[in-house]
């Protein structure tokens, strides 16, 4: 088990930890959560023993190996295969000691027995596999590919070593959604211990059974996947508002007092009592929030549907044709994500639409007053390191007053301290805002993003589906962030084998097929006899279950405030109703888990009433 005792460590004199614990048990899959620079990153340096803690201690069980992603893979003339088989050290030192004592070959061969040493090539394969490298690219050096995908040469190294302790750092960064999708299932599986530290919410949901907490530099173990951790959360939040508010409510008639009798002579006494109380009451904060994290997209005027209608198209590089046969239509209301294998041809998709490409044969039709917005990550890498936030407006918009461009720059989280901050030192997470601004300037019918929340926080991935839901304009959608593509995209186009098709099916269904190899799942026969349109009296039927579910939905929220609203009472935190707190608390608790599960039910009974009213 790793334990991580009471320690205390500062960077430049701002601290990070003062008296932190925690416990992680053997074999247990944890998501380190917290907000940007509250430090988690140094976290993993310590456990590494990078850095040195001032105070506290942390350990593991005596010859425990940690492991993790430091960095790329070097660009050497090694094959991919052969870089991570090496990433064994044990069974390569095996295999390179050219003993001829009989004792020590058996020795040997006992122990390359004892570690699989026979199926190393095969495991390291499928994982090579996993991360998006073929058959013909396992055996490419590693100098043939460009840093990312090193990336994902380094992470598969460390998964096929198998360390005691894995610490992954936003491991996802670097994956598509496929890869993603794959590391899910993988880690979900990993026979040792893992901390994860990630913003990807499909990722902390599925992957991962606690949650490591860092905050107010403690950090705090909560069991359960996310959303679990989430709800917890919440009601942690409420209680501490309620006794903040209570404790707010004593002081002030404390000092009402003093302010009226610290001056006269009959009352003085209690006065200076009263003040030494004040004096000795220790503040009840809140737990920290992250701060305004917001998205303010400016919406387009309407054009005529559609806004793009392909044609036979084809478009490419040079001479290379990359996808053809393309007949796709984009209408102004429309939430797209691309899906498919990373190098079948999304960024070129998205860049034929967004003009950056062109079509080489057949035809493709625009509306005349289309605006597009495009964002990818390469585009974050692009600004000007040396100029601030309002320097890049400037040049945007050369004719609007300082005091515009700061508006427009909060309206995306960028307050005053970022505005006068030169890129170089902003956060990844603040670069990505000001490329968001600057490919949202000009209100676009439709905006193209790329990994758009790579280097987002959790809360900042929330704000942005908030700011697409709102959105008027069409939105394409390359992610490998599957909370959010549930969340924003009600269409899938599949892009692979050179061209682009509708997915019929949902994201769930995705990704059971490529977790089962790519078999494609099974469907009905072509010549199953067509289902039966539903009667008007079983519509009538399904519609009465759906005002009975959204009735249902209501009656819980309104239960869900008057229960907050109860737990906001600071009386109900005085010593003597501790135990009735207890109470309301697990109510409160007990009516969330139902209101989720009133509202499944009503959106599968919404869904139900849509199916056989499209019949």
């Amino acid at each position: 088990m790793l334990r991580i005792s009471d320690i205390t460590y500062a960077i430049a004199g701002r601290p990070l930890f003062e008296g932190a614990s925690a416990v992680i048990p053997e074999g247990h899959k944890v998501g380190l959560v917290g907000r940007n620079g509250t430090g988690k990153t140094t976290l993993f340096r310590l456990i590494y023993g990078e850095l040195a803690l001032e105070s506290g201690d942390i350990s593991l069980p005596s010859g425990a190996r940690i492991g993790g992603v430091a960095q790329e893979v070097p660009a050497s003339d090694t094959s991919l295969l052969d870089t991570v088989l090496a990433a064994d050290t044990e069974r390569a030192e095996l295999l390179a000691d050219q003993s001829q004592d009989p004792e020590r070959i058996a020795e040997i061969q006992t122990r390359l027995a004892d570690i699989d040493a026979w199926s190393a090539e095969a495991r390291a394969a499928t994982i090579l596999k996993g991360l998006g490298f073929d058959d013909a690219d396992q055996l490419k050096p590693c100098a043939d590919f460009s840093g990312g995908w090193r990336m994902r040469v380094a992470l598969a190294a460390v998964l096929f070593a198998q360390p005691d302790l894995l610490l992954l750092d936003e491991p996802t960064n670097y994956l598509d959604l496929e890869g993603a999708l794959w590391l899910e299932s993988y880690l979900a599986k990993y026979p040792h211990t893992v901390v994860i530290i990630s913003h990807d919410r499909g990722l902390l949901n599925r992957a991962v059974g606690a949650i490591l907490h860092l905050e107010d530099r403690k950090l705090t173990y909560y069991q359960g996947p996310y959303d679990q951790f989430a709800r917890q959360r919440a009601e942690k939040l409420a209680v501490a508002a309620a006794q903040a508010k209570k404790q707010e409510a004593r002081r002030a008639h404390l000092q009402s007092y003093v302010d009226r009798f610290r001056y006269k002579a009959d009352k003085a006494r209690q006065a200076q009592s009263r003040l030494k109380a004040l004096s000795k009451m220790q503040p009840i904060t809140t737990p920290q929030e992250a701060g305004l994290k917001r998205f303010d997209f400016p919406n387009p005027e309407e054009l005529s549907p559609p806004i793009i209608h392909l044609d036979g198209s084809s478009t490419g590089y040079g001479d290379t044709t990359v996808l053809s046969k393309l007949n796709l239509r984009i209408d102004q209301d429309d939430r797209i994500a691309l899906l498919g294998k990373n190098g079948q041809g999304k960024s070129t998709l998205s860049k034929l639409l967004s003009d950056r490409l062109p079509s080489m044969t057949g035809k493709m039709t625009k509306s005349s007053k289309l605006r597009i917005g495009y964002f990818a990550q390469h585009q974050v890498d692009e600004l000007h390191v040396d100029e601030t936030p309002l320097d890049h407006l400037r040049r945007e918009r050369p004719g609007e007053s300082p005091a515009k461009w700061r508006a427009r720059l909060s309206g995306f989280g960028l307050m005053a301290d970022q505005a006068d901050t030169v890129v170089g030192k902003l956060s990844g997470g603040q670069k990505a805002r000001l490329s968001l601004l600057l490919a949202t300037l000009d209100a676009p019918h439709m905006l193209i993003l790329d990994e758009p929340t790579n280097h987002l926080d959790i809360e900042s991935r929330e704000a942005l589906v908030e700011a697409l839901t709102n959105y008027t304009g069409a939105v394409i959608l390359v992610s490998h962030d599957m909370h959010l593509l549930e969340l924003v995209a009600d269409r899938l186009w599949l892009v692979s084998h050179g061209t682009v098709k509708p997915f019929e099916d949902d994201l769930e269904a995705y990704r059971k097929q490529l977790l089962s190899d790519g078999k494609p799942p099974k469907t009905r026969k072509p010549d199953a006899p067509k289902a039966k349109k539903p009667s008007r009296d079983a519509i009538l039927a399904l519609r009465s279950e759906v005002r009975k579910s959204e009735a249902r939905v209501e009656k819980l929220n309104q239960m869900r405030d008057k229960l907050a609203g109860k737990l906001a009472d600071p009386m109900l935190y005085e010593d003597e109703n501790i135990s009735e707190m207890e109470v309301w608390q697990r109510k409160y608790a007990e009516v969330m888990d139902a209101l989720d599960r009133a509202e499944s039910l009503w959106m599968q009974d919404l869904e139900k009433l849509e199916t056989a009213e499209r019949a």
